[in-house]
């Protein structure tokens, strides 16, 4: 099962972004649903702002009510694939009871392991290849993943639904792993580069049959857009470069790193 959701961890776009590609190109079928009720926060006190983000969204023409949209789950199967791709968004509340449902379905088609997509904002340029890191909910998994070339993160802070679902899988004998991308933060709305870059790395995971060259121009045209705008604004074109330069050493130190411990591991000594 891959999943997506809307919510903390959908910086452009990526998380729901790369689920809804994958699941138009698989043309993958709506089989089933969780509703919503007792799973979201709807009046949240606060200021306008605060509470428009957990308010469902509607509009209204000429005084009539045309749409009323609560928060979606739903689950789509790719049979040819053998693959169900869930899209849907953060609860609020009830995280075990959301998770009860997910693991429902899990056993009711079979499912042995979940992937789930998501991304950041973070210090990272949109000229780079955005990176990816991995958590995993044991370690069997780990090593495989691992022989795909997958980094894993050191992380401590605020939990996610995510968190809990991963925890949960461990105790009832499913593999799960989470992949966060890291999309820069100066860009507003979808990020095409980060959902290709995902994509990619779900090609070869998931051993998927997928062509991603309308992806790829997709990707490149985004960036290209982006370079032009930055020109015509210089302080965001100077921290861009410096951007540029401490993502480049810091790909460069962990490159040295890695090529440490091969050496090591081979007894060669760098001394």
């Amino acid at each position: 099962m891959l999943m997506g959701f809307t919510g903390w961890m959908d910086s452009g776009d990526v998380s729901t972004g790369t689920v809804n590609w994958l699941t138009a190109y698989l043309a993958a079928d709506k089989f089933a649903y969780i509703e919503p009720e007792g799973f979201y926060i709807y009046n949240f006190p606060g200021t306008m702002e605060m509470s428009s983000l957990f308010r469902p969204h509607t509009r209204i023409v000429s005084g009539r009510i045309r749409n009323y949209i609560m928060p979606e789950n739903i689950f789509y199967a790719s049979r040819a694939n053998d693959l169900i791709l869930f899209s849907g968004r953060e609860p609020n509340m009830n995280w075990q009871g959301f998770s009860d449902l997910v693991f429902a379905v899990c056993s009711e088609m079979d499912v042995g392991e979940i992937y789930f997509i998501g991304s950041v904002a973070g210090l990272v340029p949109h000229t780079r290849e955005p990176r990816i890191l991995c958590s995993v909910s044991d370690d069997d998994h780990k090593v495989r993943l691992a022989g795909h070339g997958v980094k894993f993160t050191d992380y401590e802070g605020p939990a996610s639904f995510v968190t809990h679902l991963t925890l949960e899988a461990a105790k009832r004998n499913v593999s799960m792993s989470s992949f966060i991308a890291s999309v820069p933060a100066y860009i507003q709305g979808e990020n095409p580069k980060c959902i290709e870059a995902m994509l990619k790395m779900l090609k070869v995971v998931l051993d998927l049959d997928i062509e991603l060259e309308a992806m790829r121009q997709l990707s490149d045209e985004f960036e290209k857009r982006l370079t032009n705008a930055a020109r015509e604004m210089p302080e965001l074109a100077e921290t861009i470069e410096k951007l540029e330069t401490d993502y480049d050493k810091e790909t460069f130190d962990v490159q040295m790193g890695d090529l440490k411990d091969w050496l090591h591991q081979k007894g060669i000594r760098l001394d």
